[in-house]
């Protein structure tokens, strides 16, 4: 007899991963217990939200060690916070107020880091296009340098065709 698996519409799919992401981080089995969906169903679901790259905490040991999405939207959530939200939010998602401080610091430091990474490039985009444009320079001046070469070159065969090949003993 085959067990027939039950199918989850994209909208109960979607309330459900809700409370299993960030901000709500609830734990797989009070998520499981309340839905009545089976564990194992909700960490697939999470696999593929982890492969699709959503942040999805709680698959590590520490707070420290979730993704840089997951800290930024943590970062994002609690931007607005007062400092007694703040402690609340972190008492009910074990985090400390530090490390959410930490995260926000990095986050600024990497913006503030990108513009004069940003600015890095475009001074290496116009060295580029100089260095570019000197050798397109010199591949026109060697073509030209090749043709007036190639035109001697021919000339020269041309002459000896007129004139035989052995010039040079002939005036002796």
């Amino acid at each position: 007899m085959r067990t027939v698996m039950p199918r989850y519409s994209s909208e109960r799919k979607a309330s459900v991963l809700k409370k299993l992401l960030p901000p709500l981080n609830r734990s797989v089995a009070s998520v499981s217990s309340e839905e009545g969906i089976p564990s194992i169903t909700l960490y697939s679901w999470l696999k593929q939200c982890r492969l699709k790259g959503v942040p999805v905490p709680g698959d590590r040991n520490t707070a420290d060690d979730w993704s840089a999405e997951a800290k930024f939207a943590v970062v994002i959530e609690t931007a607005s916070f007062s400092e007694a939200e703040l402690s609340q939010y972190c008492r009910k998602k074990g985090l400390y107020v530090e490390q959410i401080q930490r995260w926000k610091a990095a986050c600024i430091q990497g913006a503030s880091q990108q513009k004069s990474q940003e600015q890095l490039l475009q001074k290496q985009q116009r060295n580029d296009r100089k260095t570019i444009k000197k050798l397109q320079a010199e591949v026109r001046r060697k073509d030209r340098v090749l043709a007036e070469t190639t035109s001697l070159l021919v000339l020269s065969k041309k002459l000896e065709a007129l004139y035989g090949t052995d010039q040079d003993n002939e005036d002796s």
